[in-house]
């Protein structure tokens, strides 16, 4: 695919419609600079979007790909694939868009609760309070890793059955209990 010949269609498309670039944004829902990195093959429009500028400007999501004008209309059922990807690719953000959620709120609530316990010398105090200051100082130290893992895909990477992630999920697995062995280590130490 060549950007710089597909940006060069989008642009003549939009002017064959009259519209700047401007107008454009607003149809798609992005901004002006969105669309002039389109224009100039910087970057793609997303495939969520693909469809849709193939229906606003009546043509084959195949022709923007190729950059030129086919004889023939895009395939309703091709038409309909990329719909679906689109979809997918938009509920696999949404997942892991969740998952980072969670673990942000859970670190952060962490990282109150050992505040609170630090800053008002509870763990001297109670007991208890230091073992639960220690809990909540082992969460807020896994929170970047859990994040990390979801961000980067990893943690698919270790449910994947193949060999050469075992070493990985097994490296993966060692961190995360030295974390925690630190932790019950702090906790006996009291």
């Amino acid at each position: 695919m060549n950007q710089q010949k597909t940006g060069g269609f989008l642009k003549e498309l939009r002017k064959e419609k009259g519209i700047t670039q401007e107008q454009l944004a607003e149809v798609f829902g992005v901004s002006s600079r969105t669309v002039s990195r389109w224009e100039n093959g910087v970057n793609m429009p997303d495939l969520s979007l693909l469809a849709e500028i193939a229906d606003y400007y009546n043509v084959d999501i195949r022709e923007i790909i190729d950059g030129e004008r086919k004889s023939e209309n895009m395939d309703k059922e091709i038409k309909e694939t990329v719909l679906k990807a689109a979809e997918y690719t938009d509920n696999e953000k949404m997942v892991l868009l969740k998952r980072i959620r969670k673990e942000s709120i859970s670190g952060t609530i962490a990282l109150a609760v050992y505040l609170i316990i630090k800053v008002f010398d509870l763990s001297a105090k109670s007991y208890l309070m230091e073992i639960v200051g220690t809990a909540a100082l082992i969460i807020v130290a896994l929170t970047p890793i859990m994040i990390t893992f979801y961000t980067s895909g990893l943690l698919n990477r270790i449910k994947a059955p193949e060999a050469k992630h075992k070493v990985l999920a097994a490296f993966l697995t060692g961190l995360i209990s030295a974390i925690i062995a630190y932790g019950i280590a702090a906790l006996l130490t009291l």
